[in-house]
């Protein structure tokens, strides 16, 4: 694992949260996007070299919904950068990690993705991102 990409808040109201965060941080945001796949709207604000990344449900049964039904807004999951998440996904697997997908999945922000159940973690999702390569 190279760094920590980002850190990702579950929030109910889209533009409640980014006004928020922008005066909290002093920025805007650098990037919004849907994911459809996985039923959220993204967005990403920097300081320095952290990245913030809110998550609102465009979907009652998506897993953001479903986590704020079941814990409220806040911490969603900390996503670590690694070089190559195939390999990093086997490594987990060894090491007795239990993964939530089997293969990387597209992703916001130009991403592939993984992520580790919160069981594995003390209670934290992790998620792995790779920069998709052209």
């Amino acid at each position: 694992m190279r760094n920590v990409e980002h850190i990702g808040i579950a929030v109910k109201s889209f533009s409640e949260a980014n006004q928020v965060y922008e005066r909290l941080l002093g920025v805007v945001p650098y990037k919004t996007e849907p994911v459809a796949s996985e039923g959220v709207n993204t967005s990403f604000f920097k300081v320095g070299g952290t990245k913030i990344e809110l998550l609102e449900a465009t979907s009652e049964d998506s897993a953001i919904a479903k986590f704020i039904a079941r814990k409220g807004e806040g911490l969603h999951h900390v996503a670590f950068e690694v070089e190559d998440i195939v390999t990093e996904m086997a490594r987990l697997k060894q090491e007795g990690f239990v993964l939530l997908n089997e293969q990387p999945k597209k992703g916001a922000d130009n991403k592939l993705v993984c992520f580790v159940h919160p069981k594995s973690a003390h209670g934290v999702l992790i998620e792995l991102t790779q920069e998709i390569r052209s």
